[in-house]
């Protein structure tokens, strides 16, 4: 066997590795809704992530004393997620008092929460091992959307290993500045038009095979990269704005999907899907920024140690990303 091929195999064998734990665009905390009837009872949604009916983490949220359970808990399971649902009563309300989670470090996943208040308006926030409370507060105005709905975007993108991984694809393959500009912001504009018409109902695709295909974006993209390196450039080499606007549709439905998990507040839809939006592309830039310095670094240290890089270095990147991208491409497709 020649020392390439076994380059390649150790290298897919990373790429699958890497890619168990990065479960792309999973976006699954525990998750625990409330919605309130009137001034002092709320309906009780807590699902969380679970192996089967009886094996599931060992957390619960933990709400003031003076909350009663006025109605028997029910239970139910599927698809690897427990689910409880009761309705409770607290005098005076939820409305500034904190809800616990005591266990939440050694569960070692987060809690996303959503209040549907009974005026229309709702709260959502996330609650992270490292401060295990969520306080209840009153109607929030318009910067308390955009804040919350900004976070989760950020948190979104820089979470979802797929959609980095295809930009990251675009950063390698697409040369000169003018050319990423107008890539990037091709991508933007794409994702955003389908984000906002799936999130707003005007457009609805089954997320499964949606997964899959962004996943198969990716291996197009590293394919292209290996057929431009070798003297064959393609579409993307030639108009890679086009790609990346026919993609950005894809991964705009993967946005929404995520978004669709939060939900959004009745009263400030679009504000909140704006700054969600926002939010996807701040993440989106950061991961740019640190792609372009982490490069732009290594070149300097390159030149520093005067190191060259063997002949066939170039192929680690578009073999690696192409590994890992075909692997979600398995994955999802066999969970259709």
């Amino acid at each position: 066997m020649s020392p390439w091929i076994r380059r390649l195999g150790v290298l897919l064998l990373l790429g699958i590795g890497l890619a168990r734990p990065a479960a792309a665009d999973e976006f699954r905390p525990a998750y625990l809704q409330l919605r309130q009837v009137d001034a002092t009872t709320y309906d009780v949604l807590w699902k969380l992530p679970a192996l089967d009916e009886s094996t599931t983490l060992k957390l619960r949220p933990q709400f003031p004393p003076a909350a009663q359970v006025i109605t028997p808990p029910s239970s139910s399971y599927a698809a690897g997620t427990a689910v409880q649902r009761w309705r409770m009563q607290i005098d005076g309300g939820l409305t500034g008092k904190a809800i616990e989670f005591p266990n939440l470090a050694a569960t070692r996943i987060d809690v996303l929460v959503r209040v549907e208040r009974s005026d229309g308006t709702s709260q959502v926030g996330r609650v992270l091992p490292l401060a295990p409370s969520f306080v209840v507060t009153a109607s929030p105005g318009a910067f308390e959307v955009a804040q919350t709905y900004t976070v989760l975007g950020i948190e979104h993108i820089l979470a979802g290993f797929d959609h980095l991984l295809f930009v990251l694809a675009l950063l390698i393959l697409v040369q000169g500045t003018r050319r990423l500009i107008a890539t990037i912001t091709a991508f933007t504009v794409a994702h955003s038009l389908t984000l906002f018409a799936a999130t707003l109902g005007w457009l609805n695709v089954p997320g499964p095979p949606v997964e899959a295909v962004i996943a198969l974006s990716i291996v197009f993209l590293a394919g292209e990269i290996v057929h431009a390196r070798q003297g064959r450039p393609g579409l993307t080499q030639r108009r890679p704005w086009i790609v990346a606007f026919s993609f950005g549709l894809l991964h705009g439905l993967g946005f929404a999907g995520a978004l669709a998990e939060v939900g959004l507040p009745p009263l400030s839809i679009p504000t909140a899907l704006l700054f969600f939006n926002v939010g996807v592309e701040i993440g989106q830039l950061i991961f740019i920024a640190l792609v372009l310095g982490a490069i732009a670094i290594g070149r300097h240290i390159a030149r520093r140690l005067k190191f060259e890089a063997p002949s066939w270095w170039w192929r680690v990147p578009p073999y690696a990303i192409g590994g890992i991208a075909s692997f979600w491409v398995v994955q999802r497709v066999a969970a259709f």
